[in-house]
């Protein structure tokens, strides 16, 4: 390796014909570049996905109850129910892997009818009653003041935590949120707090900046709910999937409500997990023919070394056959064609990596540049695994050029080789 002669044969080699080795060496170039760039792309998606999961619970399922398909026990089909506190209640003492079991009503939509006044203003928004463990299932920040808490739950406060989108409708610019009131169906309420929804979907990141919580006892009470759960957020440890206690839990409901064991319709629910999972799939996927588009590409480069070796190599029979005259063993050929190869390999592939890096450098600038909401990418990159693996690959793909140049080259004989013209 430290071998200066070595050295320079290499480079004398190679720059014998410049312009043969550039085009030689672009294929490898251009495989390494094109594999750096489909990994950080995929990596770009996958970041900017998980981010619209950012500070969700994803081990999390939903569950609302519906009309009955199926006639038990003398009931009949199409019978309306309501799930109750006492569920709640039951799911906490019979599930010990649930780390939280929320219950939650809804009143009302920014798309309905005006349900919130304050002043001369008046708007629709969604209202929802809530227990303080929401705030570690759902995506939002506490900006200003306090989320509700336990007391609020206890004593039945009417206390009320509003989104950004609320402020900018309902109030003047620089005016004090914290301590004034709204009137929500005709009932005042103090607003505690206010939120700043992560949401990014588009559409869905301006309405989640509208919607008001507030205590869930409160909202039973306030708006005649009695012991009504309109439906629940479901959470499980981190050591249990949500996903295989979820037929657990709706057979337990089912038998609490005289549901027929067979009757799919009776309970909706939504997997936030099970969605979550098929995701990350997906992005395993992309990973995969990331690696399989930009490997085969290398390897069309690669090739190209190999069969440029080749020629190289019958060009310089007669050297070959003097070296093997002058007592040259066939493991110094072989080492010497192998490590041409390589050292052209490396420094192609060196370069592809150093152009992708620097490409991905100016579209993180002008990504960082962009408003983040709604953008489902963000900082496409490749961390060092990914660079020391290509480096591997360059090693290995070289050798792989290299070898049946270098073989052909220790096949030569010294007598025919001398007699080359």
């Amino acid at each position: 390796m430290f071998d200066r002669d070595k050295w320079n044969e290499i480079l004398e080699a190679l720059t014998a014909n410049t312009f043969r080795t550039i085009l030689t060496a672009f294929g490898v170039f251009w495989g390494i570049f094109i594999l750096v760039i489909l990994l950080a792309a995929g990596n770009g998606l996958e970041n900017g996905v998980k981010k619209g999961f950012d500070g969700i619970a994803t081990n999390t399922m939903f569950m609302w109850s519906q009309t009955t398909s199926k006639p038990f026990k003398g009931l009949p089909a199409t019978r309306q129910f309501d799930f109750k506190n006492v569920d709640v209640t039951a799911l906490k003492e019979n599930f010990p892997d649930l780390l939280y079991v929320s219950p939650r009503n809804q009143l009302g939509g920014f798309e309905g009818a005006n349900n919130v006044v304050r002043g001369t203003k008046t708007a629709a928004y969604t209202i929802y009653g809530d227990y303080p463990e929401l705030i570690k299932q759902e995506s939002m920040d506490i900006i200003k003041g306090r989320f509700v808490n336990q007391q609020d739950i206890v004593l039945k406060r009417k206390v009320a935590v509003i989104g950004q989108g609320v402020i900018n409708e309902m109030y003047e610019k620089a005016e004090e949120i914290i301590g004034t009131y709204i009137k929500i169906n005709g009932v005042n309420f103090m607003v505690v707090g206010v939120y700043n929804s992560k949401s990014r979907n588009n559409g869905d990141a301006e309405s989640a900046q509208k919607n008001i919580f507030m205590p869930f006892t409160t909202f039973q009470q306030a708006f005649n709910y009695g012991d009504t759960v309109g439906w629940m957020a479901l959470t499980a440890n981190d050591d249990a999937s949500i996903t295989e206690l979820k037929p657990k839990i709706l057979d337990f409901m089912k038998s609490r409500h005289s549901i027929h064991p067979q009757d799919d319709r009776a309970i909706g629910n939504f997997d936030l997990f099970q969605e979550f999972s098929k995701i990350q799939g997906l992005f395993f996927i992309l990973k995969f023919i990331a690696y399989f588009v930009g490997t085969l590409v290398l390897l069309s480069g690669v090739i190209g070394i190999s069969n440029i070796m080749l020629i190289v190599v019958k060009e310089r029979t007669k050297e070959i056959g003097i070296r093997r005259a002058l007592g040259a063993t066939p493991g110094a050929i072989r080492s010497q064609i192998l490590s041409e190869a390589i050292f052209l390999t490396i420094i192609a592939g060196m370069f592809g990596i150093a152009l992708a890096t620097g490409l991905l450098a100016v579209i993180n600038m002008v990504l960082e540049s962009m408003p983040s909401e709604g953008m489902m990418f963000a900082n496409p990159s490749v961390d060092l695994t990914v660079v020391f693996i290509a480096l591997l690959i360059l090693i290995g793909s070289g050798l792989f050029a290299g070898l049946i140049p270098a073989q052909t080259a220790i096949n030569v004989k010294p007598v025919d080789a001398l007699r080359t013209e």
